[in-house]
């Protein structure tokens, strides 16, 4: 039950009206968090990297890390690439052994986005397959756009054209540090769950207040995506670590207080989604 798809999940997810947690990581200590938190929590997670995470280690590192460490829980875990820019780079990461997959074709004309994730979505066989349609805001690695919200019509068919497994929608999110609360546009959110039996996908969700995160799983989201918000709270905490001990020089303990504080937030952020007990539902 430890390392597997996202498939089943996603499906009890859906099936029971809440969210899974799926938090991006950038090193060791943060994929020990979350494995942490999910453990506490009995919560089913997923953890995903970036294509620029993927440069800093390639696929294979982050797979046989994730692999071996989940295989040590309890709970079920899946690896998956998120906004995944190449059908190489999906490629790549389904035969490192990735166990969900995001292809984000977002910028392109919907004919080509269909065309390119149709393709993923061939390639990866029973490896599930995340799409985007409309932007997301904000900037995630290179990937930078305006908000540009999801047409529900046009949601359903492209969902029906691609195959998809899991849908993101764009309702007014965005990536990175908001500047002002955001104000999500739920009636649209609730459109497109209305023409879909895909689990829904909440990017750009560090920020976005709590109580909204709730309403927004009320309404059909079944998985939750955050990213920056674990970046920060891993950095404050080494920060911090450092300047207390300015003579500190062995990474394993400063490193630690930012494990320690992603482990307290995913805590939090994993009762927001609603799946804590879930993983043994």
């Amino acid at each position: 039950m430890s390392f597997v798809s996202s498939r089943d999940m996603l499906t009890q997810a859906r099936l029971g009206r809440y969210a899974i947690g799926a938090f991006n990581v950038e090193n060791l200590e943060m994929i020990q968090a979350v494995l942490q938190a999910a453990e506490t929590l009995r919560s089913p997670v997923m953890i995903q990297t970036t294509p620029g995470t993927l440069k800093y280690a390639p696929p294979e590192a982050f797979a046989g890390a994730v692999k071996a460490l989940a295989e040590k829980t309890r709970v079920p875990v899946a690896l998956h690439l998120d906004h995944g820019n190449s059908f190489e780079l999906a490629l790549r990461c389904k035969q490192a052994g990735y166990t969900s997959l995001m292809i984000d074709g977002s910028l392109l004309p919907f004919k080509e986005n269909v065309a390119l994730t149709r393709r993923v979505v061939d390639m990866a066989g029973d490896v599930p397959v995340e799409a985007e349609l409309g932007t997301v805001g904000g900037k995630e690695d290179t990937h930078a756009a305006g908000i540009q919200y999801t047409d529900p019509e046009q949601a359903a068919q492209f969902i029906h054209r691609t195959g998809i497994f899991s849908f993101a929608p764009a309702i007014g999110t965005a990536h990175g540090v908001y500047k002002a609360t955001p104000k999500l546009d739920e009636t649209r959110l609730s459109e497109i769950c209305g023409r879909t039996e895909a689990p829904l996908v909440l990017h750009g969700t560090s920020g976005v207040p709590d109580e909204t995160v709730r309403q927004c799983v009320a309404r059909g989201i079944c998985k939750v995506n955050y990213a920056t918000d674990l970046r920060i709270a891993f950095t404050q905490a080494v920060r911090k670590a450092l300047q207390d001990d300015p003579n500190a020089f062995d990474p394993k303990k400063y490193l630690a207080a930012g494990r320690a504080a992603v482990t307290e937030r995913v805590l939090h952020l994993i009762q927001v989604c609603g799946s804590d007990g879930k993983a043994d539902a």
